[in-house]
């Protein structure tokens, strides 16, 4: 049996990384005991009913230097003379020597923090993101002279430089990663073919039965009952909601819908003024971010999931966004993009719609053709449920995690 392991978080609890929580939760019941270090302090009013059943304690690191001094002062003091101290601050001066950025220099200060304050009973630092949370698990683990692994999922394989996930890659003992195509990527990079590892976070299908919500024939035709569009998600630019109310702006004036939004994120407002200078303002639901039960109860009120996933800017990107997942475990339709892994869940025409990524005019022609069209959408709920269940249940993931924290992978989950 494995002794305790440190998680290292971005943050904790969020609504928005469900998985990681039902990870965590799952892998207490194979009998892991974690402790979870957390890089920022909660900014979301809710948890979801996953965050209120981990036991887990929660060490919150400074989550910027200048707020408790003392704290960074004191580990820094500790530490410095430790035999390890040298070779860890020069490996970071190496790395701040290439990503010259006050963030670099706070995940050296968090670091030294954790590594102080860390209990002598953890035997092993995991770290779920590949650039800040691994970095500060890195420089870490090499002060205490402790094994570290990973898990990666989207923005942070695509928006750091090669270099560092090479040298993140040889530097640990595993990564896994949620998709095929993080995977392919990865190993591209990784030292070992051995190194990366695919693990899907698959859904604990025990929050999501195997029932089909009775949905009304709407067509789109009775401006009294117009066809529900729901999506969820952060208003970040890889989710494409410019690119939705581009396509919603599209639809014939004859078809009646309306569009519900759940989620936070840095772009909501500008969003808000996009849907009135378009016109649809007065057919938008904005309801913010929400805990599991209630996104559940929106995907049983919905007649189609909508996400238009794109590459942005930056290189961000979506890997396989769990609520496409969680729409279809509801029988829910689901319409979205050819990017990253989404085709790994969604075969268009078989399980689901897909379109190419940045092409309102493709959305909307899709969008219209599943308003018109009840019974196909209810095809499409029943066949994408049935490929949920069968192939993204979260147990297979479960099971290799346990295998490779040590665990008895025999024991069942609770």
């Amino acid at each position: 049996m494995t002794g305790p392991v440190a998680f290292v978080l971005k943050g904790y609890p969020r609504l928005s990384e469900t998985f990681i929580a039902q990870e965590i939760h799952a892998l207490e019941s194979r009998g892991l005991d974690i402790l979870i270090v957390s890089l920022r302090f909660p900014t979301d009013r809710d948890v979801h009913p996953v965050h209120r059943e981990i036991k887990a304690r929660v060490l919150y690191l400074p989550e910027y230097l200048y707020q408790e001094p003392r704290r960074v002062w004191r580990a820094w003091r500790a530490v410095r003379h430790t035999p390890r101290y040298a070779a860890v601050k020069k490996m970071w001066l190496r790395d701040l020597w290439r990503d010259r950025t006050p963030n670099r220099i706070r995940r050296f200060g968090q670091a030294l923090v954790l590594a102080h304050e860390l209990s002598d009973s953890i035997t092993r630092l995991h770290a779920h993101f590949l650039h800040t949370p691994a970095s500060v698990t890195r420089y870490a683990a090499h002060l205490r002279g402790l094994s570290w692994s990973g898990s990666a999922h989207a923005k942070d394989i695509w928006t750091i430089p090669d270099w560092e996930k090479r040298e993140k890659l040889a530097d640990c003992g595993w990564l896994v990663t949620c998709t095929a195509a993080n995977c392919a990527h990865l190993a591209t990079l990784a030292p070992g073919n051995d190194t990366v590892g695919l693990c899907y976070h698959g859904l604990d299908l025990r929050r999501f039965p195997a029932v089909v919500p009775v949905r009304p024939p709407r067509d789109g035709s009775n401006p009294a009952d117009p066809v529900i569009l729901l999506s969820v998600g952060r208003a970040v630019a890889k989710k494409g909601y410019g690119d939705l109310l581009a396509a919603l702006a599209k639809l014939p004036p004859d078809l009646h819908w309306r569009f519900v939004h759940v989620g936070g994120g840095a772009l909501r407002k500008t969003l808000k003024e996009d849907a009135v200078r378009l016109g649809l303002a007065g057919r938008i639901t904005w309801l913010g971010a929400k805990p599991q039960d209630d996104v559940i109860a929106q995907y049983r009120a919905a007649d189609l999931f909508v996400l238009a996933s794109r590459i942005a800017d930056d290189g961000d990107r979506d890997g396989l966004p769990n609520v496409l997942m969680e729409a279809q475990a509801c029988a829910l339709a689901c319409l979205s993009t050819r990017v990253s892994a989404i085709p790994e869940l969604i075969a268009d025409g078989d399980t689901g719609r897909l379109v190419p990524p940045d092409e309102p005019a493709a959305l909307a022609g899709a969008l219209e053709g599943l308003i018109r069209q009840p019974a196909e959408r209810a095809r499409l709920g029943l066949a994408g449920q049935a490929r949920v269940r069968q192939a993204f249940g979260m147990d297979t993931g479960i099971d290799q995690l346990a295998k490779r924290f040590g665990l008895d992978t025999s024991r069942a989950a609770k």
